[in-house]
C-alpha cells in the first residue's frame, strides 16, 4: 500500500479515499477548541493522513447553528475548487465516521522553512492574495495565521472553515493587507464564473452548498461574489465586528 503525498492534491482520488476508505483515528490534536482527530484513512491501495471533525464534538456557538461547522468545511471546499485555486484540502462529509458524521479532510505536511507571521504579512504573494478573496467569498470569520498552511512543493492551503458562510457580515482574517485595493485581474474572472455557478442551482457548487447551507447563507453568499464582481476591490473590515481574529496566530 502506498502513502500519498500530502502536500498535494490528486483531487478526484484524494476525495474518493477520504470518502470510501477505512478511517482509524490516532490520535486528538489537543489544541483545537472542537474535537479534532488525526487519523489514517486506507483504501484502493493508498494510505494517507487525514483530519476527522466529528459533529458531536462540536462546541455550541451563539452565532452558528449547532452541528453545522463540518458541512460548512465541506462548503468551503466546493467553492475553493469552483473558483480554481485548491486553496482547501479536499474535504468530504462521511456518516459512516468512527464517532459519528463528521467532516474528514487531507492531512497537509507544511514547509517548516516558512515563517507563518511574514508569509501572513506578505503584500506581493498571489497565493495569499487568493486566499484573502477565497476568505471574502465565504466570509470567513477566524482566519488565523495558524490556518495557513504553505507546502515544500509551493502550494498554499487554509483550515478551519466551519465558522464561515454567516449570512451576516463578520469577516475576521488576518489577510487586510489588500482593504480596498483593486481585486486582480485573475480573481475578477474566476469571480464572474463563481456567480455563474451559484446562479445556477443545478452545477455541483449549488447542490452542495443546498446540502449544507440554509437558503439565507446561500442567498447571502451570492450577494457576496455579485458586490465583488461591481466593485472589483478587496473589502473593507467590518464596522461593527472584529477585524481580526484572537488569537491571531
Amino acid at each position: 500500500m502506498t502513502a500519498a503525498p500530502h502536500g498535494r492534491s490528486d483531487t478526484d482520488g484524494d476525495l474518493e479515499l477520504l470518502g470510501s476508505g477505512r478511517l482509524t483515528v490516532l490520535g486528538r490534536l489537543t489544541g483545537a477548541s472542537n474535537t479534532t482527530l488525526y487519523c489514517e484513512v486506507a483504501g484502493a491501495g493508498r494510505v494517507a493522513a487525514c483530519v476527522y471533525k466529528p459533529v458531536a464534538g462540536e462546541r455550541p456557538l451563539w452565532d452558528f447553528p449547532d452541528g453545522t461547522l463540518a458541512g460548512r468545511e465541506v462548503a468551503a471546499h466546493a467553492v475553493s475548487q469552483a473558483l480554481g485555486w485548491d486553496l482547501v484540502p479536499p474535504t468530504v462529509y462521511r456518516d459512516d465516521a468512527p464517532h459519528g458524521p463528521g467532516m474528514v479532510q487531507l492531512w497537509i505536511d507544511v514547509d517548516t522553512a516558512v515563517d507563518p507571521v511574514e508569509l501572513a504579512r506578505d503584500t506581493a504573494d498571489p497565493r495569499l492574495r487568493r486566499m484573502a478573496v477565497f476568505d471574502a467569498v465565504i466570509n470567513n470569520s477566524d482566519r488565523k495565521i495558524g490556518h495557513l498552511l504553505p507546502t515544500p512543493d509551493g502550494r498554499l492551503y487554509g483550515c478551519d472553515h466551519g465558522v464561515s458562510f454567516s449570512a451576516e457580515y463578520k469577516l475576521r482574517t488576518v489577510l487586510w493587507q489588500w482593504a480596498g485595493q483593486p481585486l486582480p485581474g485573475e480573481a475578477v474572472e474566476r469571480l464572474a464564473a463563481l456567480r455563474e455557478s451559484l446562479a445556477d442551482p443545478g452545477s455541483p457548487l449549488s447542490r452542495t452548498l443546498a446540502r449544507h447551507l440554509t437558503d439565507t447563507e446561500r442567498y447571502a453568499t451570492r450577494r457576496r461574489v455579485e458586490v465583488l464582481c461591481e466593485h472589483r476591490v478587496h473589502p473593507y473590515p467590518p464596522e461593527d465586528w472584529p477585524a481580526l481574529p484572537w488569537p491571531p496566530i
